[in-house]
Order: C-alpha cells, then structure tokens, then sequence
C-alpha cells in the first residue's frame, strides 16, 4: 500500500501524467543543502562550529572591550586618569607593574576591606588620597574587575596626549562666584536639574544657618584639599561616585555653570578656614523645644472641644431631673 502510495502518478488539470510522487521527493531531497541523514548531520556541524566560533569569539572580546571603557569613562575617571596625571586619585598608567594583578583585583572590589586588613600600599594610597577611600565601582565583581585592568593595560601602552587630563576652567574665581556657590550650598538658590542642596546632608564651618546643614555626609570645609584641588574637586562634582551621591544626582547632574561657583565657595571656605561653630547643636534643642511647646498649644486649642467622658454627663443629667421633678412637686404642695 505504501509502495503504491509512492508510485503513484500526479497528473495535471488536463490529465496528462506529470510524475510520481517518489520521484518529486528524490527532487526536494537533492535539492535540500542541509543533509537529512543522521550521518550527514553530523558531518556538517564541526564545519558550522569552526565557521562561527572566530565570530563569536570576536564578538564577545569586542563587546568586553567597549563595555570596560564604558564603565571606565562612567564610574572610575572621575578620580583617575590613565597617563593625565593625579586627580583624586592615582595615575592609572602602568598600574600593573605598581602591584600584581590579584591585588588590584582585590582592591578594586573591595577596597576598604583591604584596607582595613591594614595593607601598607593601601594604607599609602589612602594617605595620598587624604583620607578618601575609594568607593566600589556598581556592579563591580572580580570578572568586571579584570576587564578594567585589561583595559587601563592597553591604554597604558598607548602614546597618550599632554592634554589627557580632563580640562578644568582655572580662571580666577570671583566673589560672585563665591556669593553664587554659598547660596546653592545652602540652598537659596536652586539647581537647575532640581538636585537635591548640599546643606541637606553636609555642613561647613562658619554656617550662620539656623541649623548649619545636615549631618549624613561629611563637613566640607577642607573639601578641596582633600580631593586634589579644583581638578579633583570639579571631577568630582561632574559625577559623584559614592552610592549617595550618585543616586541623588544621576538624573540632575550639575551643570558647568553650578561646578564652578561650588568650587569658589568651597575655594573660599578653604582658604578662610573659619572655625567650627558649637552652637547649631544649641539651636537644634531649641528649635525642636519651641516646635514641641507650639504644636502641643495647636493640639490643644484644636481637642477643647473634644469627648472628655460618658458617665459625668449622665450623672448631671439625671441630677438636673430630679431637682426639677422636686421642684414641681414642691409648686403643686404649695398651691
């Protein structure tokens, strides 16, 4: 029956005999580039791995690569360079042959636990960086850790330009200037992209404000010197990479304009160095005392009226009844 199936012809819609179906088979059969045997199968597919396996394996080298320059532009040269010279911190070029590579690895995933592990080099970096520890990288994991070093190493065997360092306005800053970063430090003057002022978690010395700012971050006194300078400091503030930070101000970055005037006023505050103020703890007391005594007032004058009891009012009210039923009957005794 099978057999028959096969042979059996296919005619056109005249009628006249075109073929059989075996035979029109063997013609897609021969056609077909991919072999259908299991045999044939596996002969072909060494040849498609060898043909794909340089592709992919130039894909994913070349996707490694942009992505670690990516994350470095992003998230670690803000602080660093690779043969511009110091900001924050170090000079990347030839940060290989400074330690091995299981070191570098180690700190950059982890770098206060190095520290704390008290590691002399780290201990060193530490104080050039004047007390700066560097923050982990997002996402950062051993993997992503050798990518970037991979990356700074090639980098480091380029020729790289005099002009690598980022370019930093150095014109001499103004009491303007200085007026302008003071009032958006204290937050009488708004950022443009709506951050958040940096009194709301910072302090400096010499504040005259009610409260003189927040105490989540540190004071910024001698910010500028801590960071380097104003290279330091304006990399900085372009793109802040503490966790903190970088939250607040991803999606309102600060503009150039905003930069420079921060950079005077804490140039200036670097330079006067006022002396720490013992009163805003002083201030603070008497401002949450004097809030308390004025709401506890509100409260009041709001529940005067309020419910005050259930059996009082019924006791009066009985008692008011009977003195008035003895009071009629005392009128009626006396007509």
């Amino acid at each position: 029956m099978c057999g028959d199936y096969k042979n059996r012809v296919i005619r056109s819609e005249s009628g006249q005999p075109i073929g059989s179906r075996r035979s029109f088979s063997s013609l897609r059969r021969k056609r077909s580039w991919f072999p259908h045997s299991q045999s044939g199968r596996q002969r072909i597919l060494p040849l498609v791995v060898w043909l794909a396996f340089p592709i992919l394996t130039f894909g994913v080298a070349l996707g490694t690569s942009e992505d670690a320059e990516q994350y470095f532009q992003q998230n670690c040269s803000i602080c660093h360079t690779i043969g511009g010279g110091r900001l924050v911190g170090p000079d990347l070029k030839g940060v290989s042959e400074r330690a091995d590579r299981q070191w570098l690895v180690d700190f950059i995933v982890d770098p206060q636990g190095v520290i704390d592990r008290g590691d002399p080099y780290a201990q060193q970096l530490l104080e050039e960086a004047g007390g700066v520890v560097m923050p982990p990288g997002p996402g950062m994991t051993p993997q992503r850790a050798h990518e970037l070093l991979d990356f700074i190493d090639k980098q480091s065997a380029l020729e790289v330009p005099a002009d690598a360092q980022p370019e930093v306005e150095e014109k001499p800053l103004t009491a303007e200037d200085v007026e302008k970063g003071r009032a958006l430090f204290l937050g009488l003057s708004g950022l443009e992209n709506g951050g958040a002022a940096c009194i709301s978690c910072h302090t400096v010395n010499g504040d005259d404000s009610l409260l003189a700012g927040g105490t989540l971050g540190p004071n910024l006194t001698d910010v500028l010197a801590r960071l380097g300078g104003r290279p330091g400091l304006s990399g900085w503030l372009s793109g802040p990479p503490t966790p903190t930070m970088r939250a607040t101000f991803q999606e309102a970055p600060l503009n150039p304009e905003e930069i420079t005037s921060l950079v005077a006023f804490f140039q200036y505050q670097a330079e006067t160095n006022p002396p720490e103020r013992a009163a805003p703890f002083v201030n603070f007391l008497l401002f949450g005392l004097g809030g308390t005594a004025v709401l506890l007032v509100a409260f009041d004058q709001v529940w005067r009226r309020r419910f005050r009891a259930v059996r009082r009012p019924l006791v009066q009210k009985v008692t008011r009844r009977f003195h008035s039923q003895i009071e009629l009957e005392d009128e009626r005794a006396s007509l």
